[in-house]
């Protein structure tokens, strides 16, 4: 028996299923919401008054859109998908102008050092988002929040009430087009976001083959992406009191190489968690993400590449952790010890990087967990065969890594 399809599990939201149906009243979904670089390109320059970013040392940024912007347009991308596709690209557009004409008039930013930013991964649903969150209660950190690395610099004359409400129609919007995502990942204007997002207007990272379903000849480029994430953390700290970073992304697990000659003094805090529940959220998560833009979404290509992807990964970082050739300090946490006891599983990820956790922190842990119960936007239950996964051949593949970091298979 083959996965599921997407449509088999969720049913659109009317509003969503009438726009979709409006790009085949006009002879489809790219007529409706054509996508044309120079078009976009043109656009920034008038919205923004700005004729050139300049150089923000993240290399061809210009023929990496182009070529993205061939790719969305060679995807399978219904109304709504490429409504939110285009205004994630001119966005990103308006940020990279606005960033790069922001440094011209004050070259200082370029001397903000970015110190030993500590950085969460693990595979998705392994703890690492609320964990994240747990984090950046230090009051000796600095996350990554929507509204500050989505609008580093803020257009002029525009208030602090309206760069939230920008914010927020990128990171509240999925959820109003299918509204189990908000059970799968919550998006807001005012938590933390992962690096992907901030790393969009590199047309370089993970972002972008996140949403669609054929890259054509759009590549990744990760040192160009973590140019600009530098770029991004550097503007947003610049005239602020030093603290250090706080960052976030599961697939920081498959270049922590990369991730480590941007950042030589980083600190890893990696979470744990049964593959057999890890490996199908994380499949349904990419799957959900492309379903908010397509109606193809070809899970029988999705699941075994995730599968593969991080199997690799988990087992590659836990031997490389054991010769030392990571050469960074690590701190773990498991998604059980972290559900079961969230303050000393911190205490714990912490005591491995060289960090304390204070009492003001803890109590605002305990707090904030009040404040905010488990699964308060529905539960996203799944199991393994559903998407595309035999629980018993993960732990049988991945029993070297459950040993290594005491993971525990889960009922």
């Amino acid at each position: 028996m083959g996965i599921r399809a997407m449509g088999e599990r969720y049913s659109r939201p009317d509003w969503v299923r009438r726009m979709n149906a409006m790009g085949e009243a006009v002879g489809g979904a790219a007529r409706m919401v054509p996508l044309v670089a120079d078009h976009l390109l043109e656009h920034t320059r008038l919205t923004t008054g700005i004729d050139d970013p300049g150089d923000l040392g993240d290399g061809d940024w210009e023929g990496r859109l182009r070529a993205l912007v061939d790719a969305v347009n060679g995807s399978a991308l219904h109304v709504v998908g490429r409504m939110l596709t285009r205004e994630e690209l001119m966005r990103s557009l308006r940020t990279r102008f606005l960033v790069g004409e922001r440094w011209r008039r004050d070259p200082s930013i370029a001397d903000e050092v970015i110190e030993a930013p500590i950085v969460v991964t693990g595979p998705a649903r392994s703890g690492t988002t609320i964990l994240f969150e747990l984090l950046g209660l230090d009051p000796g950190l600095r996350t990554p929040i929507a509204t500050d690395v989505i609008h580093p610099v803020v257009p002029p004359g525009t208030s602090a009430e309206q760069v939230t409400a920008m914010t927020e129609c990128e990171q509240e919007l999925w959820a109003d087009v299918q509204p189990e995502m908000a059970s799968v990942h919550e998006l807001r204007s005012d938590l933390p976001v992962e690096c992907i997002t901030l790393c969009a207007p590199s047309f370089a990272g993970s972002h972008w083959p996140m949403l669609l379903t054929d890259l054509g000849d759009w590549v990744p480029d990760v040192a160009m992406d973590l140019a600009w994430h530098r770029v991004v953390l550097q503007t947003v700290q610049h005239g602020r009191p030093p603290q250090r970073w706080l960052l976030k992304t599961p697939g920081y697990l498959m270049m922590l190489d990369d991730l480590l000659a941007a950042y030589p003094d980083a600190c890893i805090v990696m979470t744990h968690r049964d593959p057999a529940k890890t490996m199908p959220s994380t499949v349904s998560t990419v799957a959900m993400v492309q379903w908010l833009r397509t109606d193809h979404v070809e899970l029988d290509v999705v699941a075994p590449l995730i599968g593969a992807l991080f199997a690799d990964a988990l087992t590659t970082v836990g031997r490389r952790r054991l010769d030392g050739s990571l050469g960074a300090p690590f701190g773990d946490v498991r998604f059980a010890e972290l559900m079961a006891d969230p303050v000393a599983a911190v205490a714990g990820a912490y005591a491995g990087i060289g960090r304390e956790l204070t009492a003001e922190h803890a109590a605002a842990i305990e707090a904030y967990l009040r404040d905010k119960p488990r699964g308060k936007h529905g539960t996203h239950r799944y199991t393994a065969e559903e998407w595309g996964f035999d629980a018993e051949v993960l732990h049988r593949d991945l029993a070297e890594y459950m040993a290594q970091f005491d993971v525990e298979p889960e009922a």
